[in-house]
């Protein structure tokens, strides 16, 4: 086997990788946009307005369906050795890098304002929409039972928020570990139900090695593909030069 015929192989092996990538994300946007109650709708619990749950899954399955088309369009170049569509393709990629990129950037420079900004935001929201707003009270119940978990920092969320004032005074159950019908704030201090995020942040920090390792793989994916990509269009020419 030629060397041209090696990266043409590894070209189709790639392309392959990203296509079953895309199946596997627009499966998981699929599932997430049927599953309410997943552990996914958790991570939309802060936003009232913004990130509701349904947009993370369509935005898995957008993403999911663009791998699927970019790996078959890979295939198509490698296989029919077009130099348009490699160069196509690698286009693609790269703008996606770079794009990649930049939000790891922007993120690892704003990550050490992201708690104040959410804790500053989150509290004001939770005291005046739950138990008002049926979307956020629903899903901020499935956050609560699931991690075992009370508002935001703590029970302290709740006090003087809409939801104790029409409750005369008392707090969600899951704020105290009975889970009893009525949950008096002596209770809920006295029982020390942990804030939900805390509770996330620790469910994060246990799968970052997961999503570290994800991210890196689809990162030397990608410069291996373009690297791929980009020989075979260099050494199309030289291989056929009975085509000029």
């Amino acid at each position: 086997m030629g060397c041209f015929t090696f990266v043409k192989v590894m070209m189709v092996v790639f392309n392959l990788l990203i296509f079953l990538g895309g199946l596997g994300l627009l499966s998981m946007g699929i599932w997430a946009s049927v599953d309410g109650g997943s552990f996914l709708q958790n991570l939309a619990t802060f936003s009232a307005q913004a990130l509701h749950f349904v947009n993370l899954g369509v935005f898995c399955i957008v993403v999911g369906v663009l791998l699927v088309l970019l790996g078959l369009l890979g295939f198509c170049a490698a296989h029919r050795e077009s130099k348009c569509l490699l160069l196509m393709f690698f286009s693609i990629v790269l703008i996606i890098f770079i794009a990649e990129v930049a939000v790891g950037v922007v993120a690892l420079a704003y990550s050490s304002f992201a708690e104040g900004i959410l804790r500053a935001w989150a509290t004001p929201a939770l005291k005046e929409q739950y138990g008002n707003d049926p979307v956020v009270t629903k899903i901020w119940n499935t956050t609560m039972r699931e991690l075992k978990c009370c508002g935001f920092n703590n029970c302290t969320d709740f006090v003087d928020s809409r939801y104790a004032r029409d409750n005369d005074g008392n707090l969600p159950p899951d704020c105290c570990l009975g889970n009893s019908t009525v949950c008096s704030p002596q209770n809920a201090q006295k029982d020390g139900v942990e804030g939900c995020f805390e509770e996330l942040l620790e469910l994060l920090k246990m799968n970052g090695s997961i999503v570290g390792g994800v991210v890196a793989g689809i990162v030397v994916l990608e410069i291996a593909a373009m690297v791929v990509s980009i020989y075979l269009y260099c050494h199309l020419d030289n291989r056929d030069p009975m085509k000029h």
